[in-house]
Order: structure tokens, then sequence, then C-alpha cells
């Protein structure tokens, strides 16, 4: 993503992955599977996605790693940007990661247990491949897959994400997340008023109207979606062809 506020909005899939599946939760748990993850990255590249992300939900709470045979099975298989998150605790961990087809990492827990990580990484990486993810409930901001609470807000977090050097800030309402009753317009728009690098927002898309309204009255810069497009009930093209019909621009 460009350093700057994009006027073109981008819609980006979500593949989360566990156990090797992709798979679909609600506020962060009751996970089901969905699909396979090689399938799925491709089919929605083939729709039009400007972007795939592929989180490893599971491996901060597993205490392991990233599964970086995934990812590089992945990359090897679609074009667009690879944006990989999850389990990257180090500067090695993003340089295995990176090298293994990612684009871009996601970072959430290690950032705000090491804030320094950020600006090693962005220094290191460039910051246009790091990403801050912020997973958030009632404004506070939640590590370790969203099961532990922080003292953080998340506003105040995002500030301080980029002044540490993030290219990018992916803010997840959990209590949103896998309900399909639209973002949390009202945070996101918070955090994108407050950052001048783009905002990634996630968590409830359920209409197209939700992915309108998050890039309008929220202010993001892009819509990550997941449910919507595993259970096929819309595709990357339907929702850029909304956006369009909306004097929303979107890439082609």
């Amino acid at each position: 993503m460009e350093e700057d506020k994009m006027e073109i909005k981008k819609i980006i899939p979500c593949l989360d992955m566990k156990d090797g599946n992709v798979v679909k939760g609600v506020n962060f748990v009751d996970i089901k599977k969905v699909g396979n993850l090689v399938d799925r990255a491709v089919l929605y590249e083939k729709q039009g996605a400007d972007e795939i992300a592929f989180l490893d939900i599971a491996a901060t709470n597993e205490n392991r790693k990233t599964r970086i045979d995934l990812v590089k099975q992945i990359s090897s298989k679609i074009s667009v940007p690879f944006v990989v998150g999850g389990g990257i605790k180090s500067i090695d961990d993003i340089k295995q990661v990176l090298e293994a087809g990612a684009s871009k990492v996601c970072i959430n827990t290690a950032a705000v247990k090491n804030p320094k990580l950020i600006e090693e990484a962005s220094k290191r990486f460039g910051k246009e491949r790091i990403i801050v993810a912020i997973d958030f409930k009632d404004s506070f901001v939640y590590i370790n897959g969203g099961f532990e609470k922080t003292d953080l807000d998340a506003v105040e977090w995002a500030k301080k994400a980029e002044k540490l050097g993030a290219g990018a800030i992916l803010p997840t309402s959990i209590g949103k997340d896998g309900t399909k009753s639209g973002y949390d317009v009202k945070t996101t728009g918070k955090i994108a008023e407050n950052v001048s690098i783009p905002v990634i927002a996630s968590g409830g898309a359920g209409t197209l109207e939700d992915i309108y309204k998050v890039l309008t009255e929220g202010k993001a810069d892009a819509a990550l979606a997941a449910s919507i497009f595993h259970y096929n009930e819309y595709t990357v093209g339907e929702i850029k062809d909304y956006l369009e019909k909306n004097s929303i621009k979107v890439i082609r």
C-alpha cells in the first residue's frame, strides 16, 4: 500500500488458517473449517482481489511460528500482494516470511509486547511491508488471538504504531468478527482520522452496503472480509461493481 491515504479503495479477502485449512469463527471463537487454503487464494485472485491476507490465527496461542510451508505454497500460486500474519515475533521471523513469498507482514501481539519491533522492522524491510494489526473490543486492544485484554486504547496505539514506522493499520472488531452485522464504523473512523497511513477495516462484513459504509463513513482505505467470500455470498467483482456504481474508485 502507499504511505499516504488512498483515493482508490482496495478489497482484501482474508484466509484465517488453523490446522492447515481455511477456517472462520464468530467473535474469534466457534471456529469451523470452510475450505482449502491454496484453492481459495487462487479463486479470490481470479475474482479480482487487490491483495490476499493469510492469518495463522492459532500460531501465537500455540506458541509456534507461522507455517512457512503454507506461505510458500500460496505465494507460488498467486501474483497479487500477499499479507501474512500470526506467530511473527522477531526480525528473523519477518525475514523468513518475506523470503517465503509474502509481500507484507502483519504483527499484533509481538508489536504490543515489544513496540521497538515495529521500528526495527520498518527500517530494515521498509514501512510499506509492515502492517500493525489491532484487535479491539470496547476501544481496548486485545492480544494473544483476542483472548488477553490490555490497557491500551485502540486509537492511541494506532497513533503510536504509525510513529514507530507502521505502513498500515489493520483494526479488527472482536465483537463484530464473523457476525456479518457490519464493521465497527465508529472506531475504524476514529483510527483513520488519527493516522495518515492506510487503514484496512476488518470484522463484520455482511452486505455490500457494509463495505461501502466503512470505506466512506469509516474512512478506511481498504476493506478486509472473509465470511462473505468463503460462503459464496459475494464475489470480489460484485463488491467492486457495487462500489463503482456508488462512486467509489476501485482497481480493475
